[in-house]
């Protein structure tokens, strides 16, 4: 079979046109480059296809002898190089054995504003401090599949386009719009200006009950969520405009926050509003 001639063989791990790939188990280095660099990490052939698919441009791809044949058609689309290395290769460059045998650096899009998402949306998320990648995955997971419109994140959230939140969200974060809040918690009173009713999710005992807050109810809903443990700030709960909560059982005092959101998404967007 003909090879592209985009399709490059490597055999040094120092070479520079790995440069994207280089350390990529080392979070704080990637949290600060990826950003600042203008790109982040597909892994996987599901995950690079539906970066594709969402839009965003592609710098390289990192494969395995055995994935060229498998990506041949998103090579074909997309005018990108790929680097084929061996698989002892891929793990000292990237610091890990790369299971799924398929990378993707891409192209970060510019992020909306906050405003322009609120015109448009009914249903929104607002995190804050949510800081595990796993959990911001999980979370995107759930908006897309319960059908969030869009998620708002406070400055201290994890990046959502950090490898293991895009693999976690198994690419739901390319489908569901989200930006930041650069002023928090005061930003909220963009939210609030936008139309939104602001609830607090929390286990507190003085919370409503999700039931008898009924927000599928409510016109416009921006569900806010705190991070895993320390859950709400005392400055986000003073500024939602009400408390609720899921009903626990058994002496279950809470839940994961991923598996929080999962329950409140779908309470917030069953039925329509009245």
């Amino acid at each position: 079979m003909t090879q592209s001639p985009q399709v490059i063989t490597i055999d040094d791990p120092d070479d520079p046109r790995l440069h994207d790939y280089t350390g990529l188990t080392d979070v704080e280095l990637r949290r600060r480059r990826e950003p600042a660099e203008g790109l982040f990490i597909a892994e996987g052939e599901k995950v690079i296809r539906r970066a594709v698919d969402a839009g965003y441009g592609m710098r390289s791809m990192l494969l395995s002898a055995k994935w060229v044949d498998a990506m041949r058609d998103v090579m074909e689309d997309v005018p990108a190089p790929v680097y084929v290395v061996e698989p002892e290769l891929a793990e000292r460059v990237t610091g890990y054995h790369v299971h799924r045998g398929a990378l993707a650096s891409m192209r970060r899009k510019p992020l909306p504003d906050a405003a322009g998402l609120l015109a448009t949306a009914r249903r929104v998320a607002v995190m804050e401090a949510v800081n595990d990648h796993t959990n911001i995955g999980a979370i995107f997971r759930s908006a897309a599949a319960l059908g969030m419109d869009a998620v708002l994140l406070s400055p201290d959230c994890a990046d959502p386009l950090y490898r293991r939140s895009v693999k976690v969200s198994m690419g739901a974060v390319f489908s569901v719009p989200w930006a930041r809040l650069e002023n928090w918690p005061r930003d909220l009173e963009t939210v609030r200006a936008a139309g939104f009713r602001v609830l607090a999710l929390t286990p507190d005992a003085q919370a409503t009950a999700m039931d008898a807050a009924a927000p599928h109810r409510l016109e416009r809903v921006a569900l806010m969520l705190g991070a895993e443990g320390s859950g709400l700030s005392a400055k986000a709960l003073r500024a939602a405009d009400e408390w609720v909560r899921i009903p626990m059982a058994h002496g279950v005092d809470s839940l994961n926050v991923g598996a929080a959101a999962a329950v409140a998404f779908y309470a917030v967007t069953a039925g329509t509003p009245a």
